[in-house]
């Protein structure tokens, strides 16, 4: 790596002060556990993302990051390869047997693997995995006033699987595939799957990446909402001002803060090093949710 002076003082000054503030919050997770969920909008742009370099850097540390990812976009993509139309009610796509196929390898298969395969490059080590493995995730069916088909939800965790392989010395890296007690395969949406483990693990912060800033306080002025209580958020989504996608994102938040989790978090994934500001600086870049 080549040298490049500092050009005065000042800069050395402010460069310092950012990296002691940086060790400090390093020295303070140090053994402690993060979930981070990987959302498919986000794992469309992973060959110009930092997510996997910031990854094996926190396990470097002595941090242990967990990774759930879904993979939205590109299940409607492969479905669209192969004649098979996306229909989705209430925010949930339609899941029949022929359609859990397609989620089962473009989840667990290509996006899973693109993941590890990514981190690997960054210079960590990681283990692919899926909810099904270990009775992971295990689900039962999702009930509506529509017969979704193998959509399920999370029925209970079982972290053992997950804390071998970080204390092993591997990122789990984990697909949002739950298994039913019979051994039905179930579609789960990802971002209550990984706060659901982010509870099981004992996790000290969980944290949403997603394509946009963080909660907006308004939709024109986009004011975005540093810091934000439990009781405002459900506020806030009684009111509309948190809509659509933001939702469901916000409500996996609070059942993470409800079971225990310390702080949950909603940041833009696209933004280079946006999981390192979060976690080592005081201000962040995202959304903070607190009980």
């Amino acid at each position: 790596m080549s040298r490049t002076p500092m050009v005065a003082t000042g800069e050395a000054v402010l460069a310092g002060g950012v990296i002691a503030q940086g060790l400090g919050y390093v020295n303070a997770w140090k053994g402690k556990t993060v979930v981070v969920k990987f959302g498919g909008s986000v794992l469309d742009a992973i060959g110009r993302s930092t997510i996997a370099e910031d990854l094996a850097l926190l396990k470097g540390a002595g941090i242990d990051p967990v990774l759930v990812h879904g993979g939205g976009p590109e299940i409607t993509r492969m479905l669209e390869r192969l004649g098979k139309p996306s229909t989705f009610v209430h925010g949930l796509r339609v899941t029949d047997a022929e359609t859990m196929e397609v989620v089962e390898m473009v989840l667990a298969g290509r996006a899973n693997k693109s993941l590890v395969s990514a981190i690997t490059q960054a210079g960590g080590r990681a283990v692919g995995l899926s909810g099904k493995d270990g009775r992971m995730l295990l689900a039962r069916k999702y009930e509506s006033d529509v017969d979704l088909g193998q959509v399920g939800e999370v029925a209970a965790v079982d972290p053992a699987l997950v804390r071998a392989v970080s204390e092993d010395g591997y990122i789990p890296v984990i697909a949002s595939i739950g298994i039913g007690a019979d051994g039905t395969s179930y579609n789960l949406n990802a971002d209550t799957a990984a706060g659901a483990l982010a509870i099981a693990v004992g996790a000290s912060k969980f944290i949403l990446l997603t394509d946009v800033d963080g909660v907006y306080r308004d939709r024109e002025a986009r004011t975005l909402v540093s810091e934000l209580r439990a009781t405002e958020a459900e506020s806030m989504t009684r009111d509309g001002t948190i809509s659509r996608g933001m939702i469901p994102k916000v409500a996996a938040c609070l059942d993470a803060i409800r079971g225990g989790v310390p702080s949950a978090h909603i940041i833009n994934g696209t933004v280079p090093h946006a999981l390192l500001v979060e976690l080592f600086t005081e201000r962040g870049i995202g959304t903070m949710l607190t009980p």
